[in-house]
């Protein structure tokens, strides 16, 4: 069958030849054929391991696990744990003969169990059989100990609640002078340890000592040719050894105490001229690492980790940079020694390696290298690969930002890297250089000198001509007059004309996007009132601009043309110098943490019981728990996705565009969604201005589904029932009164909506025959207190299913002690009449001696067939 298949020259001729083998497998199977039955499950493992489906041959396996023969048993557990998992339902049938095959005179049939156990295990095969390879941890022949503790660890880890079962067993077989018995029964107690705290005690207590003289016997052990690797006996049990000490170590000062000697023998005495030698030497530093404080036998560690570095195989270079990341927040003097090794894996030819390498340097920059480590990357910065320059240009910008001494070095070091490789630089990183330029006055001339010099040798690099050009257009009569000279500086003769050459050639270079033609434009506006010599080549320039196929840049052309020509009188106010822009309040919004601005307005602010400041131009959201002040502007979750599915629509995160644009808010998106505002103050007003236009009344609700109408002014007007802006809200609805039921409409019981200490609020119902799913509601608003409370506003929300309309309120002042009441009435449309009932949530907001109070609830008491 093999040889049939190889043969095949394509995959339909494949097909055909394991179809033709399955058909007779099949057909033998049917006759129960005890002879081939062995060769027939050999051939299905094979088409199996094709990819072929061989479900049909899985009794078979069981069949053969019966028979008392040892040849078939073996073909029998090959293929049980070849064509099954333990996913497999059929394994249920095969615990039984497991079972007995553990009991088995025979050990070879023991081991063939065993194997089939410790590879296919599932939790209730674990439970059934855990007690059999527990017996057989104590086997006299170490081959069935070995493989018996290989099940055990899968069992283990299938019921972790049998650990204790196994710990003495297993602490038993760290005595053993067998190298398989020992390596298994290491990894055995290794893995009790991590599933058992208990197993973890015991191990410190019973099992250290022994391990530390097993280590230091394998580690002074004679040459023994059937364990040694390269020199080195048996490299595998020094790695599983080195494993557990670290396990049991971690966090237990005395046993760290007790393996630190064996520890500083392993790692000075083994050779690091061989592979199996580094692997067991960067065990020995993981193991280092990670126990209980020795500050000698750290240094140890880190030193042989700094000899990695300089071995040529690129692993061992990795995994030793992977290592010294860890052990820099360990000990970071100690990974400093290295610094030069690490800056030079920096400068690799292996793209992993100088990645890592890279990372590892950004953590060793503090204050007191900063300035000889910014230098040699800014250096290698110039020789780098172009793939390897974004990573490298980010990390540089990200260390002389956060560690620079002065801001001269800042201003000088960028400079240096937005030559190099200005076009890796975000936006973020050039937007903080002008940020700092503004704020260091002393340092003005010498900046937009510096910048000229730049641009002149690097005016390919696009970050470098924006920051350039915006300096220019500032303190461009600084540069030409050479105001503000450090001692540092040579002076340098630079005309009115070669300053606006700079601006004009960024202008017209084929590469400038559109920002930068759009500062240069700017730029030169600005110098036209700096540099009058100049002003009718500036002007030039811009009408050269007017026929811009780039919308922004005729707009901006035909404006400051214009300026130029008809406004000059004004020119001189409008091209003044940028105020200084604020470091915090930059850095700030730049980390994230600045809160997105809240939308001012003429509405007055409401004072929280918890001392947090509300403006009243955000009702919904306050209604829904949506304030405005926890909502950051790059956010587009948490409360916003609740507000998005409430109102079925998207709502676009806030965005910054430009350093002057304030962030919008959540509660803005929605006020412009909505098209409401906050109503204006206004000390008398006759009823009759507050009702909306007629234009007004066309503006679509939609599927809006939820309304926050107040029912008077925030400031009082001469009409107590008087509108607001608000009220546009409700378009044409607001001043009609719906449709008085006919007598014959299906009646409803008064419900108490909500009720508070201060506060009773009563639905009464009402529908209209042939429309079932419009309920009329009439609210009425009851004050138990013995205080009157004045701008009384009622707020309410619904579901997805339901639409809210509210009517104007009949006043906005609720007399005290039930004297009195405000009457307002609701439509509420349910789009699932019949299978959803109405529900609500709603806040009332009202004054009592000149403090705002708020009250919220919800209403589920509503009659179900509503």
């Amino acid at each position: 069958m093999i040889r049939a298949i190889r043969a095949c020259k394509t995959a339909a001729e494949e097909r055909a030849v394991v179809r033709k083998e399955c058909a007779a497998i099949r057909s033998a199977v049917s006759e129960n054929d005890q002879d081939y039955r062995h060769r027939n499950l050999a051939k299905l493992m094979f088409i199996h391991m094709l990819g072929y489906p061989t479900h049909f041959g899985q009794m078979e396996c069981l069949k053969l696990i019966a028979s008392p023969g040892f040849p078939e048993k073996r073909i029998g557990y090959l293929g049980l744990m070849l064509l099954l998992d333990e996913r497999q339902e059929v394994l249920m049938l095969v615990t039984n003969s497991l079972k007995q095959d553990l009991n088995h005179t025979n050990q070879y049939i023991v081991g063939l169990a065993l194997c089939a156990l410790g590879n296919i295990c599932s939790a209730e095969m674990a439970r059934d059989l855990a007690p059999e390879v527990e017996r057989l941890l104590q086997f006299r022949d170490p081959n069935i100990r070995k493989k018996a503790a290989l099940c055990s660890i899968r069992i283990i880890k299938k019921v972790p609640d049998l650990a204790e079962n196994f710990v003495n067993p297993a602490a038993a077989l760290l005595k053993e002078k067998h190298h398989g018995v020992l390596l298994t029964g290491i990894q055995l107690c290794t893995d009790l340890c991590i599933v058992s705290a208990e197993a973890l005690e015991y191990c410190r207590k019973k099992c250290t000592e022994g391990l530390v003289k097993v280590l230091k016997d394998v580690a002074n052990s004679p040459y023994a040719p059937e364990y040694d690797i390269s020199g080195i006996a048996d490299p595998f049990l020094h790695i599983r050894l080195l494993r557990l000490l670290r396990v049991l170590g971690q966090g237990d000062a005395d046993a760290s105490d007790l393996m630190n000697d064996i520890l500083a023998q392993v790692a000075t005495k083994t050779e690091s001229n061989k592979n199996a030698g580094n692997a067991i030497l960067y065990e020995c530093v993981e193991t280092i690492m990670s126990i209980e404080d020795n500050s000698g036998l750290r240094v140890l560690a880190i030193n042989i980790l700094g000899r990695f570095l300089s071995n040529r195989d690129n692993n061992i270079r990795y995994v030793a940079l992977n290592m010294l990341m860890k052990a820099i927040t360990v000990d970071t003097q100690a990974v400093q020694r290295h610094r030069a090794t690490i800056l030079e894996c920096v400068k690799d030819s292996d793209a992993s390696i100088r990645k890592r390498a890279l990372e590892l340097v950004y953590l060793l920059v503090n204050e007191s290298n900063v300035k000889p480590l910014a230098k040699e990357l800014i250096e290698y910065l110039e020789v780098s690969d172009q793939e390897f320059k974004g990573d490298l240009t980010s990390k540089i910008c990200s260390i002389v930002e956060k560690l620079s001494p002065e801001k001269i070095w800042y201003i000088d070091q960028m400079l240096k890297v937005l030559s190099e490789a200005g076009n890796y630089v975000k936006d973020e990183v050039w937007h903080a250089l002008i940020v700092v330029i503004t704020n260091a006055s002393n340092l003005h001339g010498y900046s937009v000198r510096l910048l000229y010099k730049a641009v002149q040798t690097s005016g390919e690099q696009e970050t470098l001509v924006r920051v350039a050009v915006w300096c220019i257009g500032e303190y461009g009569e600084m540069l030409v007059n050479n105001v503000g000279m450090l001692d540092i500086e040579e002076p340098i003769t630079v005309t009115d004309s070669e300053a606006v050459d700079v601006i004009e050639n960024a202008l017209k270079r084929h590469t400038s996007d559109l920002t930068t033609r759009a500062m240069c434009l700017i730029a030169l506006l600005k110098l036209s009132s700096h540099f009058p010599s100049c002003s009718q080549r500036i002007k030039d320039i811009m009408v050269q601009n007017k026929g811009s196929l780039v919308l922004e840049l005729q707009q901006r052309s035909i404006e400051f043309n214009s300026i130029l020509e008809k406004h000059q009188n004004i020119r001189s106010t409008l091209v003044e110098r940028m105020p200084v822009l604020d470091e915090a309040t930059y850095g700030r919004r730049r980390a994230g943490s600045l809160p997105a601005a809240v939308s001012t307005s003429q509405g007055g602010a409401l004072s929280l019981p918890n001392g947090v400041a509300k403006t009243s131009a955000a009702p919904l959201v306050d209604l829904l728990d949506l304030s405005s002040d926890d909502m950051p502007a790059p956010s587009s979750s948490g409360g916003g996705d609740f507000l998005q599915d409430l109102l079925g629509v998207d709502l676009p995160p806030s965005s910054q565009s430009g350093q002057g644009q304030t962030q919008k808010s959540g509660t803005d998106v929605l006020l412009d969604l909505l098209s409401i505002g906050t109503p204006p103050v206004q000390s008398s007003a006759p009823t009759g201005d507050a009702l909306p236009s007629s234009q007004d009344k066309k503006t679509p609700i939609g599927a809006l589904e939820i309304l926050s109408i107040p029912s008077a002014p925030t400031v009082q007007t001469s009409s107590p029932a008087g509108g607001s802006n608000v009220m546009d809200l409700l378009d044409g609805f607001g001043p009609n009164v719906p449709p008085t039921p006919e007598d014959n409409s299906p009646a409803y019981q008064s419900v108490v909506a909500f009720e508070s200490s201060s506060l009773r609020i009563t639905f009464d119902f009402s529908k209209q025959p042939g429309n079932l799913q419009t309920t009329f509601i009439e609210a009425n608003f009851v004050n138990k207190s013995s205080n009157v409370y004045t701008d009384f506003i009622f707020q309410a929300a619904v579901p997805k299913f339901l639409q809210l309309h509210l009517d104007p309120a009949s006043s906005n002042t609720l007399p005290a002690s039930d004297s009195g009441s405000i009457k307002q009435k609701l439509r509420v449309t349910n789009s699932q009449h019949g299978k959803k009932s109405l529900v609500m949530r709603i806040r009332i907001a009202y004054k009592l001696n000149n403090k705002d109070v708020l009250e919220e609830g919800q209403i589920s008491n509503f009659p179900r067939d509503l």
